[in-house]
């Protein structure tokens, strides 16, 4: 390795973004935030309801899987015992 060369090449100067003061900060935050579109309340309810059919057909589903492991698993296993 070259002299003068860092072993870590992202603790390089170039990729870090430059230092700015905590009022530049703050502004520039505020300009950001600005700029968000918060969704509307039909887009909320709308997401929400397809969120809650989600959580229970995906309930649904690993209940079903998890019975079913709970039947077949000590069924198998009861073939390894001393009858």
């Amino acid at each position: 390795m070259a002299k003068g060369k860092s072993a870590n090449p992202s603790k390089k100067g170039a990729d870090m973004a430059p230092k700015v003061s905590p009022a530049t900060y703050l502004a520039q935050v505020q300009q950001e935030g600005r700029k968000v579109v918060w969704p509307s309340w039909k887009e909320t309810r709308q997401t929400t309801i397809l969120v809650m059919i989600c959580v229970i057909l995906f309930g649904l589903f690993f209940f079903a899987v998890d019975f079913l492991i709970g039947i077949v698993v000590p069924w198998v296993l009861s073939f390894g015992s001393a009858s």
